[in-house]
């Protein structure tokens, strides 16, 4: 290639690079419109949002300590000084549940952090190379796809240990793959776009291509599936705790709540009701934001709206 066919292909990489800049700009303030005229992900975020502030400030705002007991309150009903009741050790199930907030959250934010890394690097790195690097990387998370997520979940933990970090870890791994799937998808797209392309032809490095360059291409599945993938992720924590793994008793988490309550539903229900009732409205939450920033994101989508 000429110097003259490169410099004219450097300049029309710049202006697609201005163009898809000032496409995104316009696209974050057009973002926050398009959820914001969606009922279903205006009451999603707000259900986030509500869950989120408890989350950071719960534990200041509980009347009492998670792990105080009452023993002359057990098992009490719903009253004016305990809102939700007592457990059967006669601690305040409000309390707890404000206290359980922040880890059912710490493991939302840590474990979709570990999948997206995990997920991203292999995505990038197998959308952009393609070949054996692609075949290889594909088969090592349709392994990983195909055992059940909980069961998987529980065969890592039987390795590294009965412990909430590696609940985290365990939830981490074994939803990267489908990160690694929306990843390779939209890398597949923009890899062949002009300006990577022009990217390439003038020099740039490898990394410097995929991180400035298709990188924030792909940014907007990722935003929708990492909204999705926290409510699930959510949900594993409690699934796990239900069954004695992860957060070890007296610390409350949402799940562990619902698990010892459950050999007194009937005397109790309570116990189980509003934990599980927390955990229910997390997940909505979370699943509508995701729709609506989904249709947000999706142009065609927008137009059939607009």
């Amino acid at each position: 290639m000429s110097d003259s066919e490169t410099k004219t292909l450097a300049r029309e990489s710049l202006s697609s690079r201005e163009l898809a800049r000032s496409n995104q700009n316009g696209g974050d303030r057009g973002l926050w419109r398009g959820v914001l005229r969606q009922k279903l992900a205006v009451i999603g975020l707000v259900i986030v949002g509500f869950f989120a502030i408890v989350a950071l400030v719960g534990p200041i705002l509980a009347p009492n300590g998670p792990t105080e007991q009452f023993s002359e309150f057990r098992l009490q009903g719903p009253s004016d000084e305990y809102w939700f009741g007592n457990d059967e050790f006669g601690r305040d199930i409000f309390s707890r549940l404000l206290y359980g907030a922040r880890i059912s959250f710490q493991v939302g934010v840590i474990a979709v952090g570990i999948s997206a890394v995990i997920g991203i690097v292999i995505g990038l790195v197998a959308g952009y190379f393609g070949g054996w690097i692609d075949n290889i990387s594909s088969l090592l998370m349709d392994v990983l796809y195909a055992f059940p997520t909980i069961l998987l979940a529980i065969a890592i933990m039987a390795m590294l240990g009965n412990s909430l970090a590696n609940v985290m870890i365990a939830i981490g791994i074994v939803n990267a793959p489908t990160f690694m799937r929306v990843v390779r998808g939209a890398v597949l797209t923009v890899r062949r776009t002009t300006y990577v392309e022009a990217a390439i032809s003038v020099g740039g490095s490898i990394p410097r291509v995929m991180w400035r360059h298709v990188l924030p291409n792909v940014t907007a599945p990722l935003i929708v599936h990492a909204s999705l993938n926290f409510a699930y992720a959510v949900l594993a924590e409690a699934s796990l705790a239900f069954l004695g793994l992860g957060n070890k008793p007296p610390s409350p988490s949402w799940g562990s709540m619902v698990s010892s309550s459950y050999g007194f539903l009937q005397l109790a229900p309570w116990a189980a009701i509003f934990p599980g009732v927390a955990i229910a409205l997390t997940v909505l939450g979370f699943n509508l934001l995701g729709d609506g920033l989904r249709d947000a994101l999706d142009p065609r989508l927008r137009n059939e709206n607009g």
